[in-house]
């Protein structure tokens, strides 16, 4: 088990990217502006970075998993080429009116509003709720931190590195 320390969660498409509509291939990626400076922010202040992201385009069809991996993987590199990390991506699949019967289900413990993916890293990761908080573009964000214990922040776009750094202590 890791020490258990506080996280930082991003919501991914409109928070880390451009949400273009259902981004997933490698030329989908813009990063938001200020995006990658708060990621390397978060990582320095000793914080997990964890990326909690619906991916309905799955369970619709548009993409697979493994378009959501690569994508993920892209995002990963452009960080690294800047000294920082996501430290674990969450992603949920599910949605009510999938056209992959495997995808459907009409209320997904993993699908924001609901704190499924946000419970297992705090599990996975060792996290502690006391001073972890989720970065979000929508109110399903902020209820999905609410129900799991931490706080929300919803960001409605400029220059993420300065929003994160005013989080931050």
């Amino acid at each position: 088990m890791t020490s258990a320390r506080p996280a930082v969660f991003f919501d991914r498409d409109g928070v880390l990217n451009v949400d273009s509509g259902y981004p997933h291939r490698r030329e989908d990626l813009h990063w938001i502006e200020g995006a990658r400076a708060a990621v390397g922010r978060v990582n320095r202040a000793g914080y997990w970075a964890v990326v909690a992201t619906n991916q309905s385009g799955v369970a619709r069809g548009y993409y697979d998993e493994a378009a959501v991996d690569a994508f993920h993987a892209a995002m990963q590199e452009a960080l690294a080429a800047e000294g920082a990390r996501i430290d674990a991506f969450y992603s949920c699949f599910h949605h009510a009116d999938a056209s992959i019967a495997r995808y459907r289900a009409a209320d997904h413990p993993d699908r924001k509003p609901n704190p499924g993916m946000i419970l297992r890293a705090i599990a996975d990761l060792n996290i502690v709720r006391e001073g972890s908080f989720l970065i979000g573009d929508r109110e399903s964000d902020m209820a999905a931190a609410r129900a799991a214990g931490i706080a929300g922040h919803l960001y409605e776009g400029g220059d993420l590195d300065a929003f994160v750094a005013r989080l931050l202590p």
